[in-house]
């Protein structure tokens, strides 16, 4: 093996996959190096096989509305917790295939080691030793944060990088961590027949940050499954249980404790010290999110491991950036998309663009819709939720949203698409709305906000250019 190659990426995750594809486009000329399992975050523990149980969980609930639509038969309907994990392993197995066969398909050029950093352009890589390299890629991923305490109850401290594992479910869990992966799961699991009980420090669910979307979410969320939150929660033994106290003072027993308090980045022995660059105290280097390059090194920095917007798409084209600049001969800086944050309970979850706190203070305009009274939400036996658009004073431009809606995941796309192309409140009303269809209930918030702007009685159709007919014109 060659002792100095162009480009080293350590980590094949979402962000070492991407920039990986990069490189290959330029050179034969690098190693990527995997500590343990190739299969990215999002298709082995993540967003992947979490949306299969949500999936079935929903479909499940469904049964719920039957009588509604003049459906019987409901109460002789089950569940097969077994069945349905087989099946979630199953679908992951396909949705790893492909990172997984990167060792088989690049052969040497890819090596199952540690690999830790001895300078800026230097790697031990374990059982390899020393390689130097033009530029090193860090794409190390993220590990479920789990406190050293919880680690004495053993296997019945779950984390997303166990639970999918299981051959069938524990009767009772507790979900510490209401965040996106925790309200999700404690959903889903809710609505499979688990009995779940959901705790956070926070008074929030799912990173909601407007307190009046926030507080239909957190509603909606406790019609289903009990919510302790507000205050950190306890863990003791009991009598073949674990003892889960919330800070309101109820105590639950659970047979498992899934612990969703987010992810760390995987930086520990990494050996970014040896760099030269000042670290946080959280050992953290400052990266340029639009170039990934740490400083002026030739190290780039992508995906959960620098902690930026660790999400998959996000990861992606961080590693997309990290392997064009790793081979350029200087850097361009790549504008980011417009932020997108979808948490897949009922209702969804949704942050775009800047988001209330962000925003807070400052001169904006909101038009809110309640979605309990939306006609084609009524028919789905979905009325419930609430969307607040945030828009800049005086031009109208949209600026973010968030939102508790069913089918909020595309809502999301609808608002990133148009905050991304930098269109204000009269641009979006112009689009085309068809009826009956969920999207209606847009127009009234945007409406809202319209009428507060310069010419209130605006149309909301576009005027028509000149055709150069006087005629006509």
């Amino acid at each position: 093996m060659s002792q100095h190659k162009r480009v080293i990426i350590i980590g094949s995750g979402s962000a070492g996959i991407s920039a990986l594809r990069e490189v290959r486009r330029e050179t034969e000329d690098f190693l990527i190096v995997n500590a343990g399992d190739w299969g990215t975050t999002c298709a082995a523990r993540g967003c992947m096989p979490s949306k299969v149980l949500i999936e079935a969980a929903n479909a499940y609930h469904r049964r719920h509305d039957f009588e509604a639509f003049g459906i019987g038969g409901a109460d002789g309907l089950s569940i097969d917790i077994p069945a349905l994990m087989e099946r979630v392993r199953r679908m992951r197995d396909g949705f790893t295939r492909s990172p997984r066969s990167i060792p088989d398909n690049l052969g040497e050029k890819a090596i199952s080691a540690r690999a830790k950093l001895l300078g800026p352009n230097r790697v031990e890589i374990e059982g390899h030793g020393e390689v130097t390299a033009d530029a090193i890629i860090i794409a190390t991923g993220s590990s479920p944060v789990l406190p050293k305490p919880w680690e004495a109850f053993g296997n019945r401290i779950l984390t997303t990088d166990t639970i999918f594992e299981l051959p069938d479910l524990p009767k009772r869990i507790a979900v510490i961590g209401m965040g996106a992966i925790g309200v999700e799961l404690a959903q889903a699991m809710a609505r499979c027949g688990i009995e779940v009980h959901g705790f956070d420090a926070l008074e929030t669910v799912a990173g909601m940050t407007d307190p009046e979307v926030g507080a239909v979410l957190r509603e909606r969320i406790a019609s289903e499954l009990p919510l302790h939150l507000g205050a950190g929660a306890e863990i003791s033994e009991g009598d073949s249980c674990l003892i889960v106290k919330g800070g309101d003072g109820v105590s639950f027993e659970a047979d498992a404790v899934l612990a969703a308090m987010g992810r760390k980045p995987n930086i520990a022995g990494l050996g970014l010290e040896s760099l030269g660059v000042p670290l946080s105290d959280r050992g953290m280097p400052e990266v340029d999110p639009c170039t990934m390059r740490i400083g002026d090194l030739p190290v780039f920095m992508t995906g959960d491991a620098n902690g930026i917007r660790p999400i998959l798409h996000e990861a992606a084209d961080e590693g997309h950036i990290a392997g064009r600049n790793a081979l350029a001969a200087s850097d361009t800086a790549y504008c980011r998309r417009t932020p997108l944050a979808i948490a897949f309970s009922a209702p969804n979850a949704v942050r775009v663009g800047k988001t209330f706190k962000e925003l807070e203070g400052q001169d904006i305009l909101i038009g809110a819709a309640d979605f309990s009274k939306q006609p084609r939400a009524r028919m789905a036996e979905t009325a419930h939720g609430m969307i607040r658009i945030y828009a800049e004073a005086g031009s109208g431009k949209l600026l973010g949203t968030e939102m508790a809606l069913p089918a909020g995941e595309h809502f999301a796309h609808l608002f990133g698409f148009a905050i991304q192309a930098g269109m204000d409140v009269h641009d979006m009303l112009a689009m085309p709305f068809y009826h009956p269809v969920l999207e209606e209930g847009l127009r009234g918030a945007l409406r809202q906000i319209a009428k507060e702007l310069p010419d209130p009685g605006r149309s909301d159709l576009a005027d028509c250019p000149a055709t150069g007919h006087p005629a006509l014109d």
